[in-house]
């Protein structure tokens, strides 16, 4: 269910560890996002800019800026 996440983050962004921690309260212990630091690849970078994070599954985006739990839990059937 949870295995297709990625989260799209940026070092040092105040939103995206809380976007993080917020994630991790709703899936559990030993859960670990497959989290991609934007800045690290330039078409990253320019295709997110400031839209971090952003959460997607298969692709598709769940959520970005501010997290969403309910968005997250219809999502992924929490």
């Amino acid at each position: 269910m949870t295995a297709d996440l990625r989260l799209y983050v940026r070092d040092g962004c105040p939103l995206c560890d809380e976007f993080l921690l917020e994630l991790g309260l709703d899936l559990g212990p030993g859960f670990e996002p497959d989290a991609v630091d934007v800045d690290a690849d330039p078409a990253l970078a320019a295709r997110y800019g400031l839209r971090v994070p952003v959460l997607e599954q298969g692709g598709a985006v769940i959520c970005e800026g501010r997290y969403d739990r309910d968005r997250v839990r219809r999502a992924l059937r929490l």
